[in-house]
């Protein structure tokens, strides 16, 4: 290896206070969005566990779809992949939680027991995981139907998030070696 390959090879070196930075960041994301599920007014009411649903979906949808060109074009795409995981993942947790919450505030028998915010939050990972303790259920339709969505959008928020926001990665960590690459040809310098 020449010295000019060690040196190309540290370039793509993440620094340890870049990396610290990003997780950081993340998890202060991730928190804040639950806090922000514990503070916001979850005022129960006639579509109101609707209308939480598809604006958290949708919410998530447009985080999601705008971030992979944000990915694209880092100087680390995979610290950006990881940022938007951190922001992806609570939002839905948190939008399937607000609905739970308002279907079993408008309705306590949606549910085979009370809900609060918490038992909402709880139920919504439970299903997410997949691990179904059986402790909190769906009785009536809609809750059913509801755990249902959470369920198939789940899979496919793993299935097609992970293949978008890591194809984007790898893509971006492509682009910026072909990029190093052709600085490389010219000298180093500016196009």
């Amino acid at each position: 290896m020449s010295a000019h390959d060690g040196h190309r090879e540290r370039q793509h070196l993440v620094p340890r206070r870049v990396v610290v930075r990003s997780l950081l960041r993340s998890a202060a994301l991730s928190v804040s969005l639950i806090l922000a599920y514990y503070l916001l007014p979850l005022q129960p009411g006639t579509g109101a566990a609707l209308m939480w649903l598809v604006g958290g979906l949708t919410l998530v949808v447009v985080v999601l779809a705008s971030q992979v060109r944000a990915i694209l074009t880092a100087k680390y795409p995979w610290l950006r992949t990881i940022t938007v995981l951190a922001v992806g993942a609570p939002l839905l947790i948190v939008a399937f939680a607000a609905t739970y919450f308002l279907m079993a505030s408008s309705d306590p028998a949606s549910f085979s027991q009370p809900l609060d915010r918490t038992a909402a939050l709880y139920f919504t990972v439970t299903v997410l995981a997949t691990v179904g303790f059986g402790d909190i259920a769906p009785v009536t339709t809609i809750a059913r139907v509801a755990a249902m969505v959470q369920m198939v959008l789940d899979i496919a928020f793993i299935g097609l998030a992970a293949k978008v926001l890591f194809g984007a990665a790898d893509r971006g960590v492509r682009n910026r070696a072909a990029g190093d690459r052709a600085d490389d040809d010219d000298g180093g310098r500016p196009g």
